[in-house]
Protein backbone atom coordinates (compact mmCIF):
# COMPACT_ATOMS: atom_id res chain seq x y z
CA UNK A 1 0.00 0.00 0.00
CA UNK A 2 1.25 3.19 -1.11
CA UNK A 3 0.70 5.76 1.22
CA UNK A 4 2.28 9.20 1.52
CA UNK A 5 1.59 12.96 2.40
CA UNK A 6 2.05 15.67 -0.04
CA UNK A 7 5.67 17.26 1.32
CA UNK A 8 6.47 20.98 1.00
CA UNK A 9 9.43 22.78 2.47
CA UNK A 10 8.88 26.73 2.73
CA UNK A 11 11.69 27.73 1.08
CA UNK A 12 10.56 26.79 -1.96
CA UNK A 13 8.71 29.30 -4.03
CA UNK A 14 5.77 28.13 -4.06
CA UNK A 15 5.37 26.94 -0.85
CA UNK A 16 2.36 29.40 0.24
CA UNK A 17 0.26 28.25 -3.16
CA UNK A 18 0.42 24.75 -2.74
CA UNK A 19 0.07 25.06 1.13
CA UNK A 20 -3.18 26.66 0.96
CA UNK A 21 -4.81 24.70 -1.80
CA UNK A 22 -3.93 21.40 -0.01
CA UNK A 23 -5.57 23.09 3.58
CA UNK A 24 -8.75 23.19 3.06
CA UNK A 25 -10.84 21.21 1.14
CA UNK A 26 -13.97 22.48 -1.09
CA UNK A 27 -16.80 23.19 1.50
CA UNK A 28 -19.99 23.45 -1.02
CA UNK A 29 -22.90 22.86 0.10
CA UNK A 30 -24.68 20.00 -2.18
CA UNK A 31 -27.50 21.66 -2.79
CA UNK A 32 -29.90 18.56 -2.99
CA UNK A 33 -28.62 17.70 0.49
CA UNK A 34 -29.70 20.78 1.93
CA UNK A 35 -33.06 20.58 0.06
CA UNK A 36 -33.96 17.41 1.65
CA UNK A 37 -32.95 18.65 5.00
CA UNK A 38 -35.36 21.49 4.50
CA UNK A 39 -37.91 19.40 3.43
CA UNK A 40 -37.52 17.45 6.76
CA UNK A 41 -37.10 20.45 8.68
CA UNK A 42 -41.03 21.87 7.12
CA UNK A 43 -42.37 18.27 8.19
CA UNK A 44 -41.34 18.01 11.39
CA UNK A 45 -42.30 21.70 11.98
CA UNK A 46 -45.99 21.19 10.71
CA UNK A 47 -46.43 17.54 11.05
CA UNK A 48 -44.62 17.07 14.63
CA UNK A 49 -44.86 12.94 15.60
CA UNK A 50 -46.12 11.86 12.68
CA UNK A 51 -43.27 13.09 10.13
CA UNK A 52 -41.02 11.97 13.29
CA UNK A 53 -42.26 8.88 13.12
CA UNK A 54 -41.78 8.43 9.58
CA UNK A 55 -38.06 9.28 9.10
CA UNK A 56 -37.38 7.25 12.27
CA UNK A 57 -38.38 4.14 10.09
CA UNK A 58 -37.13 5.13 7.44
CA UNK A 59 -33.54 6.92 8.26
CA UNK A 60 -33.00 5.26 11.98
CA UNK A 61 -33.84 1.46 11.12
CA UNK A 62 -36.50 1.62 13.84
CA UNK A 63 -40.40 0.86 13.89
CA UNK A 64 -41.68 3.11 16.09
CA UNK A 65 -45.10 1.41 17.15
CA UNK A 66 -46.01 4.82 18.66
CA UNK A 67 -44.47 7.79 19.41
CA UNK A 68 -43.98 6.71 23.44
CA UNK A 69 -41.26 4.04 22.21
CA UNK A 70 -38.90 6.89 20.89
CA UNK A 71 -38.07 7.24 24.68
CA UNK A 72 -35.64 5.01 26.45
CA UNK A 73 -37.12 3.39 29.19
CA UNK A 74 -35.68 2.57 32.69
CA UNK A 75 -36.08 -1.15 31.78
CA UNK A 76 -33.69 -0.50 28.35
CA UNK A 77 -31.36 1.50 30.54
CA UNK A 78 -30.77 -1.62 32.73
CA UNK A 79 -30.70 -3.82 29.83
CA UNK A 80 -27.73 -1.64 28.38
CA UNK A 81 -25.70 -1.92 31.58
CA UNK A 82 -25.70 -5.73 30.86
CA UNK A 83 -23.62 -5.42 27.76
CA UNK A 84 -21.01 -3.11 29.27
CA UNK A 85 -18.20 -5.10 30.63
CA UNK A 86 -17.12 -3.92 33.90
CA UNK A 87 -13.48 -2.64 32.75
CA UNK A 88 -15.52 -0.38 30.49
CA UNK A 89 -17.71 1.02 33.35
CA UNK A 90 -14.68 1.46 35.08
CA UNK A 91 -13.24 3.50 32.76
CA UNK A 92 -15.97 5.49 31.71
CA UNK A 93 -16.73 6.62 35.49
CA UNK A 94 -12.92 7.37 35.84
CA UNK A 95 -13.68 9.78 32.48
CA UNK A 96 -16.29 11.43 34.09
CA UNK A 97 -14.66 12.02 36.83
CA UNK A 98 -11.72 14.08 35.82
CA UNK A 99 -13.65 16.03 33.02
CA UNK A 100 -16.57 17.27 36.03
CA UNK A 101 -13.53 18.07 37.74
CA UNK A 102 -12.10 20.02 34.86
CA UNK A 103 -15.47 21.45 34.09
CA UNK A 104 -16.02 22.76 37.57
CA UNK A 105 -13.03 25.06 37.07
CA UNK A 106 -14.78 26.85 33.96
CA UNK A 107 -17.72 27.61 35.32
CA UNK A 108 -18.39 31.13 35.96
CA UNK A 109 -20.02 33.12 38.65
CA UNK A 110 -22.34 36.18 38.80
CA UNK A 111 -20.44 39.27 40.29
CA UNK A 112 -20.85 43.35 41.02
CA UNK A 113 -19.29 46.20 42.16
CA UNK A 114 -20.45 49.43 44.02
CA UNK A 115 -18.73 52.77 43.30
CA UNK A 116 -20.97 56.29 44.20
CA UNK A 117 -23.93 54.30 45.35
CA UNK A 118 -24.21 52.55 41.74
CA UNK A 119 -23.56 48.90 41.62
CA UNK A 120 -23.07 47.19 37.66
CA UNK A 121 -22.28 43.27 37.33
CA UNK A 122 -23.53 40.38 35.56
CA UNK A 123 -25.71 37.76 36.77
CA UNK A 124 -24.51 33.97 35.18
CA UNK A 125 -27.72 31.58 34.68
CA UNK A 126 -27.33 28.22 32.79
CA UNK A 127 -29.78 27.71 29.65
CA UNK A 128 -32.92 26.08 30.59
CA UNK A 129 -32.84 23.19 28.17
CA UNK A 130 -30.13 21.59 25.95
CA UNK A 131 -30.47 18.50 23.15
CA UNK A 132 -27.13 16.59 22.54
CA UNK A 133 -26.47 14.86 19.71
CA UNK A 134 -24.92 11.65 19.70
CA UNK A 135 -24.55 9.73 16.51
CA UNK A 136 -24.37 6.41 15.86
CA UNK A 137 -23.37 4.11 13.10
CA UNK A 138 -20.82 0.91 13.85
CA UNK A 139 -19.49 2.22 17.27
CA UNK A 140 -20.85 3.50 20.38
CA UNK A 141 -19.85 7.40 20.93
CA UNK A 142 -19.86 7.24 25.05
CA UNK A 143 -17.20 9.86 24.65
CA UNK A 144 -19.49 12.12 22.73
CA UNK A 145 -21.90 12.15 25.97
CA UNK A 146 -19.27 12.79 28.35
CA UNK A 147 -17.46 15.86 26.35
CA UNK A 148 -21.26 17.79 25.78
CA UNK A 149 -23.29 16.32 28.54
CA UNK A 150 -20.97 17.02 32.02
CA UNK A 151 -20.48 20.80 31.16
CA UNK A 152 -23.97 21.11 30.41
CA UNK A 153 -24.28 19.71 33.77
CA UNK A 154 -21.92 22.13 35.87
CA UNK A 155 -23.66 24.65 34.27
CA UNK A 156 -26.69 23.85 35.81
CA UNK A 157 -29.02 23.17 32.63
CA UNK A 158 -32.26 21.91 34.35
CA UNK A 159 -33.07 19.47 31.40
CA UNK A 160 -30.86 17.72 28.56
CA UNK A 161 -32.29 15.56 26.17
CA UNK A 162 -30.21 13.26 24.22
CA UNK A 163 -30.73 12.28 20.70
CA UNK A 164 -28.93 8.81 18.73
CA UNK A 165 -30.21 6.86 15.95
CA UNK A 166 -30.75 3.86 19.07
CA UNK A 167 -31.86 0.58 16.58
CA UNK A 168 -30.43 -1.54 18.86
CA UNK A 169 -29.71 -1.28 22.91
CA UNK A 170 -26.76 -3.76 22.82
CA UNK A 171 -25.25 -1.82 19.81
CA UNK A 172 -25.13 1.59 21.47
CA UNK A 173 -24.79 0.01 25.29
CA UNK A 174 -22.43 1.96 26.01
CA UNK A 175 -23.36 5.15 25.18
CA UNK A 176 -26.53 4.95 26.90
CA UNK A 177 -24.96 3.70 30.51
CA UNK A 178 -22.44 7.05 29.65
CA UNK A 179 -26.18 8.89 29.19
CA UNK A 180 -26.95 7.49 32.34
CA UNK A 181 -24.14 7.57 34.48
CA UNK A 182 -24.16 11.70 34.00
CA UNK A 183 -28.14 11.98 34.66
CA UNK A 184 -29.08 12.91 31.26
CA UNK A 185 -33.28 13.76 31.56
CA UNK A 186 -34.18 12.11 28.33
CA UNK A 187 -32.76 10.07 25.78
CA UNK A 188 -34.85 9.81 22.21
CA UNK A 189 -33.79 7.05 19.65
CA UNK A 190 -33.98 9.54 16.77
CA UNK A 191 -31.45 10.64 14.47
CA UNK A 192 -30.46 12.94 11.54
CA UNK A 193 -31.96 15.88 10.15
CA UNK A 194 -35.26 15.13 11.83
CA UNK A 195 -33.88 14.55 15.42
CA UNK A 196 -32.21 18.11 15.22
CA UNK A 197 -35.80 19.58 13.84
CA UNK A 198 -37.91 17.99 16.49
CA UNK A 199 -35.38 19.37 19.18
CA UNK A 200 -35.15 22.83 17.78
CA UNK A 201 -38.92 22.88 17.60
CA UNK A 202 -40.57 20.06 19.82
CA UNK A 203 -43.49 18.56 19.04
CA UNK A 204 -46.65 17.14 21.05
CA UNK A 205 -44.03 14.87 23.19
CA UNK A 206 -40.51 16.04 22.73
CA UNK A 207 -39.84 19.58 24.06
CA UNK A 208 -37.83 22.19 22.05
CA UNK A 209 -34.85 22.62 23.53
CA UNK A 210 -32.49 26.56 23.94
CA UNK A 211 -29.25 24.71 22.31
CA UNK A 212 -28.30 21.86 20.17
CA UNK A 213 -24.86 20.52 20.69
CA UNK A 214 -22.62 17.56 19.10
CA UNK A 215 -21.37 16.24 15.91
CA UNK A 216 -23.23 14.91 13.15
CA UNK A 217 -23.30 13.66 9.17
CA UNK A 218 -23.57 16.06 6.63
CA UNK A 219 -27.41 16.13 7.68
CA UNK A 220 -26.78 16.88 11.05
CA UNK A 221 -24.32 19.56 9.74
CA UNK A 222 -26.78 21.20 7.72
CA UNK A 223 -29.83 20.98 9.70
CA UNK A 224 -27.90 22.56 12.99
CA UNK A 225 -27.16 25.53 10.42
CA UNK A 226 -30.62 25.72 9.47
CA UNK A 227 -32.24 25.79 12.64
CA UNK A 228 -29.52 28.74 14.35
CA UNK A 229 -30.99 31.53 15.32
CA UNK A 230 -34.13 30.22 16.37
CA UNK A 231 -31.83 27.64 18.95
CA UNK A 232 -27.69 28.18 20.01
CA UNK A 233 -25.73 25.60 18.30
CA UNK A 234 -22.01 24.87 19.20
CA UNK A 235 -20.52 25.07 16.13
CA UNK A 236 -20.60 23.73 12.58
CA UNK A 237 -18.20 21.04 12.44
CA UNK A 238 -15.74 19.78 9.79
CA UNK A 239 -13.37 17.18 9.39
CA UNK A 240 -11.02 16.49 12.00
CA UNK A 241 -7.23 17.35 11.64
CA UNK A 242 -4.31 17.08 13.99
CA UNK A 243 -0.69 19.35 13.05
CA UNK A 244 2.24 17.59 15.30
CA UNK A 245 5.48 19.48 15.64
CA UNK A 246 8.40 17.06 16.35
CA UNK A 247 12.37 17.06 16.60
CA UNK A 248 14.78 14.38 16.73
CA UNK A 249 14.01 13.75 19.88
CA UNK A 250 10.72 11.64 19.45
CA UNK A 251 10.01 8.25 18.57
CA UNK A 252 9.26 8.35 15.06
CA UNK A 253 6.42 5.23 15.83
CA UNK A 254 4.54 7.65 18.00
CA UNK A 255 4.40 10.50 15.67
CA UNK A 256 2.79 8.04 13.02
CA UNK A 257 0.32 6.58 15.05
CA UNK A 258 -0.50 9.94 16.59
CA UNK A 259 -0.99 10.49 13.08
CA UNK A 260 -3.16 7.67 12.04
CA UNK A 261 -5.36 7.88 15.05
CA UNK A 262 -6.74 11.26 13.52
CA UNK A 263 -6.50 9.88 9.83
CA UNK A 264 -8.94 7.02 10.33
CA UNK A 265 -11.65 9.27 11.32
CA UNK A 266 -12.68 9.94 7.93
CA UNK A 267 -10.79 9.80 4.54
CA UNK A 268 -11.20 13.42 4.83
CA UNK A 269 -9.33 14.01 7.95
CA UNK A 270 -6.22 16.07 7.62
CA UNK A 271 -2.81 14.59 9.16
CA UNK A 272 0.15 16.93 9.11
CA UNK A 273 3.48 16.71 10.34
CA UNK A 274 5.93 19.94 10.60
CA UNK A 275 9.45 19.84 11.59
CA UNK A 276 12.89 22.13 10.73
CA UNK A 277 14.57 18.42 9.84
CA UNK A 278 14.19 16.38 7.10
CA UNK A 279 15.18 13.85 8.79
CA UNK A 280 12.17 13.11 11.39
CA UNK A 281 9.94 13.64 8.06
CA UNK A 282 11.99 10.49 6.63
CA UNK A 283 11.97 8.62 9.76
CA UNK A 284 7.91 8.98 10.32
CA UNK A 285 7.25 8.09 6.84
CA UNK A 286 9.38 4.77 7.38
CA UNK A 287 7.21 4.16 9.97
CA UNK A 288 3.90 4.97 8.22
CA UNK A 289 5.09 2.44 5.83
CA UNK A 290 5.96 -0.43 8.34
CA UNK A 291 2.83 0.63 10.99
CA UNK A 292 -0.05 0.95 8.39
CA UNK A 293 -0.49 -3.00 7.12
CA UNK A 294 -1.04 -3.94 10.55
CA UNK A 295 -4.20 -1.24 11.43
CA UNK A 296 -7.72 -2.47 10.79
CA UNK A 297 -8.91 1.00 9.15
CA UNK A 298 -5.62 0.83 6.65
CA UNK A 299 -7.77 1.53 3.64
CA UNK A 300 -9.53 5.43 5.51
CA UNK A 301 -6.02 6.06 6.75
CA UNK A 302 -4.50 5.64 3.66
CA UNK A 303 -6.69 7.82 1.82
CA UNK A 304 -6.61 10.72 4.53
CA UNK A 305 -2.70 10.66 4.40
CA UNK A 306 -2.74 10.52 0.38
CA UNK A 307 -5.64 12.98 -0.30
CA UNK A 308 -4.87 15.31 2.70
CA UNK A 309 -1.79 14.75 4.47
CA UNK A 310 0.77 17.22 4.42
CA UNK A 311 4.56 17.09 5.72
CA UNK A 312 6.04 20.26 6.24
CA UNK A 313 10.11 21.18 6.33
CA UNK A 314 10.74 24.64 7.67
CA UNK A 315 13.42 26.53 8.41
CA UNK A 316 13.14 27.41 12.60
CA UNK A 317 11.20 27.77 14.90
CA UNK A 318 9.72 30.65 13.47
CA UNK A 319 8.24 29.20 10.62
CA UNK A 320 6.66 26.75 12.71
CA UNK A 321 4.99 28.76 14.86
CA UNK A 322 3.28 31.45 11.50
CA UNK A 323 2.19 28.41 10.06
CA UNK A 324 0.62 26.56 13.16
CA UNK A 325 -1.38 29.76 13.30
CA UNK A 326 -2.08 29.88 9.91
CA UNK A 327 -3.34 26.59 10.10
CA UNK A 328 -5.01 27.41 13.87
CA UNK A 329 -5.77 23.24 13.91
CA UNK A 330 -8.39 21.34 15.90
CA UNK A 331 -5.62 19.12 17.35
CA UNK A 332 -1.43 20.66 18.07
CA UNK A 333 0.77 18.06 19.47
CA UNK A 334 3.89 19.95 20.41
CA UNK A 335 6.33 16.98 20.25
CA UNK A 336 9.45 19.02 20.43
CA UNK A 337 11.83 19.58 23.58
CA UNK A 338 11.09 23.72 22.82
CA UNK A 339 7.62 23.59 23.15
CA UNK A 340 7.08 25.78 25.91
CA UNK A 341 9.24 28.45 24.07
CA UNK A 342 7.10 27.46 20.99
CA UNK A 343 3.64 27.79 22.96
CA UNK A 344 4.34 31.15 24.14
CA UNK A 345 3.85 32.63 20.54
CA UNK A 346 1.45 29.82 19.18
CA UNK A 347 -1.85 31.41 19.71
CA UNK A 348 -4.91 29.87 17.16
CA UNK A 349 -5.68 25.85 18.21
CA UNK A 350 -8.42 24.15 19.92
CA UNK A 351 -6.33 22.00 22.19
CA UNK A 352 -2.54 21.99 22.56
CA UNK A 353 -0.76 18.67 23.76
CA UNK A 354 2.55 19.15 25.45
CA UNK A 355 5.59 16.71 25.36
CA UNK A 356 5.71 13.46 23.79
CA UNK A 357 3.81 11.50 27.34
CA UNK A 358 0.71 13.84 25.82
CA UNK A 359 -1.31 12.61 22.70
CA UNK A 360 -4.18 13.45 21.17
CA UNK A 361 -5.86 10.20 21.86
CA UNK A 362 -6.12 11.83 26.05
CA UNK A 363 -7.67 14.81 25.02
CA UNK A 364 -10.36 12.39 22.88
CA UNK A 365 -11.50 10.56 26.19
CA UNK A 366 -10.30 11.07 29.76
CA UNK A 367 -7.56 13.99 30.15
CA UNK A 368 -10.71 16.68 31.62
CA UNK A 369 -10.76 19.39 28.93
CA UNK A 370 -13.27 19.03 26.01
CA UNK A 371 -12.68 17.18 22.90
CA UNK A 372 -15.22 19.31 21.23
CA UNK A 373 -13.05 21.76 19.33
CA UNK A 374 -13.29 23.74 16.98
CA UNK A 375 -12.18 22.96 13.03
CA UNK A 376 -11.28 24.00 9.97
CA UNK A 377 -9.04 27.30 10.56
CA UNK A 378 -11.87 28.47 13.39
CA UNK A 379 -9.39 28.30 16.47
CA UNK A 380 -8.68 31.62 14.88
CA UNK A 381 -12.35 33.05 16.62
CA UNK A 382 -13.67 30.47 18.64
CA UNK A 383 -12.61 28.01 21.49
CA UNK A 384 -13.34 24.50 22.76
CA UNK A 385 -16.98 22.87 24.12
CA UNK A 386 -16.87 24.40 28.22
CA UNK A 387 -19.42 25.16 30.82
CA UNK A 388 -19.51 28.97 29.43
CA UNK A 389 -21.29 27.43 26.57
CA UNK A 390 -24.37 26.55 28.80
CA UNK A 391 -24.25 29.68 31.12
CA UNK A 392 -25.73 32.88 30.15
CA UNK A 393 -24.78 36.41 31.21
CA UNK A 394 -27.45 38.91 31.96
CA UNK A 395 -25.84 43.04 32.64
CA UNK A 396 -27.13 44.43 36.37
CA UNK A 397 -27.14 47.94 36.20
CA UNK A 398 -28.50 49.88 39.73
CA UNK A 399 -27.63 53.63 39.05
CA UNK A 400 -27.80 56.11 42.15
CA UNK A 401 -29.66 59.38 41.93
CA UNK A 402 -26.36 60.87 42.62
CA UNK A 403 -24.45 59.60 39.82
CA UNK A 404 -27.69 59.50 37.60
CA UNK A 405 -26.95 63.23 36.79
CA UNK A 406 -23.82 62.26 35.76
CA UNK A 407 -24.52 59.97 33.52
CA UNK A 408 -27.74 61.78 32.42
CA UNK A 409 -25.38 64.66 31.24
CA UNK A 410 -23.51 62.08 28.79
CA UNK A 411 -26.67 59.89 27.35
CA UNK A 412 -27.94 63.24 26.42
CA UNK A 413 -24.86 64.73 24.03
CA UNK A 414 -24.45 61.31 22.53
CA UNK A 415 -28.38 60.40 22.11
CA UNK A 416 -28.51 64.26 20.60
CA UNK A 417 -25.43 63.44 18.28
CA UNK A 418 -27.73 60.29 17.10
CA UNK A 419 -30.90 62.26 16.45
CA UNK A 420 -32.87 60.23 18.92
CA UNK A 421 -35.20 62.73 21.08
CA UNK A 422 -36.62 60.53 22.67
CA UNK A 423 -33.75 58.94 24.18
CA UNK A 424 -32.23 62.46 25.43
CA UNK A 425 -35.42 63.11 26.91
CA UNK A 426 -35.66 59.44 28.64
CA UNK A 427 -32.25 60.77 30.11
CA UNK A 428 -33.08 64.31 30.98
CA UNK A 429 -35.84 63.40 33.22
CA UNK A 430 -33.20 61.39 35.21
CA UNK A 431 -30.77 64.44 35.67
CA UNK A 432 -33.17 66.99 37.28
Amino acid sequence: MNTKPQTLETSNKNFNEKFISRLRINASTNKKIQSSVNTIIASIKKRGDTSLISYVKKYDGYNLKNIKDIFITKKQIDEAYSYVEKSQLVSVKKSISRIRKFAKKQKQDSWSCTEKGTMLGEKISPIDSVGVYVPAGKASYASTVLMNVLPAKVAGVKNIIMACPINSIEDHALAIVAADLCKVDKICRMGGAHAIAALAYGTRNISAVDKIVGPGNIYVTLAKKSVYGDVGIDNIAGPSEVVIVADRTNNPDWIAMDLFSQAEHDELAQPILISSNSQVLKNVQDSIDKLLPSMLRKEIISRSINNRGIFIKTKNNREICKIVNDIAPEHLELMSKDYKILLKTIHNAGAIFLGEYSPEVFGDYCAGPNHVLPTSGSARFSSPLGVEDFQKRSSLINVSKKTALELSKISISMALSEGLQAHALSAKLRGK
